[in-house]
């Protein structure tokens, strides 16, 4: 089933779930994980192909280290590549994308996964009840507006909340991202922010650290693995400790569950 999404006079795309990565080893999904790629603030072109395929390793990684839960992982299509303003574009088509996988695979656990403005859209659509965690990669978020209503955060309520975040970030400042944070964090206490040295908005310098701090998130919050000790103190710390954590390079090389 698509989802049709308006995005200009006389024109409709589908967003589209995409193709499960990987296989699971039951029968049966266990829990699933959607990645929602990056896009453009202003924009009715065609979602872009070298967003999605950015998200591929980590969907790859992601499948593979589920299988024995039944993981299913899908890099969401959108309609179009634009927030686009009011019309929260992105943000509809995520929350699309939990309901089609729940009309699909019952009541499994969910994580929302985002880089960009998909973090931005994975943090917007967690309101959904089959929600269970929000991972914001390097998450683009609006300059404060005092004409503007605040990022909400009461849908955050109930999920772990993990963001990830470049210090040299020059496509979405880190600095919203903390403020967000912060926020998040007194409405919901399990919530953390681990930021990476000197890396930018691919995440491409600490790509290793980065994709194993993203598996022992979604594993533990899908399926009650324990978390690494990092991620279980960056929960526990107060802010702004916990909100600052340093991802440790050669994070994941000796992780033992």
């Amino acid at each position: 089933m698509a989802h049709h999404a308006l995005v200009g006079p006389g024109t409709a795309r589908e967003a589209r779930l995409g193709r499960a990565v990987g296989g699971s080893g039951t029968a049966a999904v266990g829990g699933v994980v959607l990645l929602l790629p990056d896009g453009c603030a202003e924009s009715v072109r065609r979602a872009s192909p070298l967003h999605r395929a950015a998200l591929a390793p980590l969907a790859r990684r992601l499948a593979r280290a589920g299988r024995d839960d039944g993981m299913a992982a899908h890099v969401v299509r959108y309609g179009c590549r634009g927030w686009n303003g009011a019309d929260e574009r992105l943000a509809v088509d995520a929350r699309w994308a939990v309901a089609e996988v729940v009309r699909r695979h019952g009541d499994v656990p969910v994580c929302l996964v985002g880089h960009g403005m998909g973090g931005r859209a994975a943090l917007r659509a967690a309101g959904h009840a089959a929600v269970v965690s929000v991972l914001a990669l390097a998450p683009w978020l609006p300059e404060d507006d005092v004409a503007a209503e605040p990022e909400p955060v009461g849908q955050l309520v109930g999920r772990q909340v993990m963001f990830v975040h470049g210090t040299n970030d020059a496509a979405a400042h880190p600095d919203l991202s903390y403020r967000l944070a912060v926020r998040a964090k007194k409405a919901n206490r399990a919530t953390c922010r681990f930021e990476v040295h000197s890396d930018g908005h691919a995440l491409r310098q600490h790509h290793g650290e980065v994709l194993a701090l993203a598996e022992d998130f979604v594993l533990g919050s899908l399926f009650g693995r324990p978390h690494s000790r990092p991620v279980v103190d960056a929960f526990a710390a107060p802010p702004p400790l916990g909100l600052r954590m340093p991802l440790a390079a050669g994070f994941g090389r000796s992780l033992r569950h």
